[in-house]
């Protein structure tokens, strides 16, 4: 099965038109799984575009969100970072070898 890309226009409007329509639906689930096919997505994208979208707007679940992504950047930083330790540390050593190595006078 193929996944398609939407683009975040197409996202967005989709999300609008849902909070749009929701009043004329007996519940979210239903207003969910009549747009959806609309769309050209499943019921279940459009339900996880919309709640994204209401957690975007919670000030708290945009503070969690902005701290997970700083700790996966810090992680990443961390990573790139013992990696050049590790190459630091064996060209230290090479080059340590090779003075030994080297004949004095």
């Amino acid at each position: 099965m193929t996944k398609l890309k939407y683009t975040p226009e197409i996202r967005e409007r989709a999300v609008q038109l849902l909070i749009e329509s929701e009043k004329d639906y007996p519940s979210n689930w239903a207003a969910i799984t009549a747009i959806a096919p609309k769309i050209g997505c499943t019921p279940e994208t459009l339900r996880a575009w919309h709640q994204k979208h209401l957690d975007q707007q919670n000030p708290i679940k945009v503070q969690q969100i902005s701290d997970q992504e700083k700790m996966k950047q810090m992680e990443r930083e961390i990573k790139e970072l013992k990696r050049a330790n590790e190459i630091l540390r064996k060209a230290a050593a090479f080059f340590a070898q090779a003075e030994l190595d080297r004949p004095h006078k």
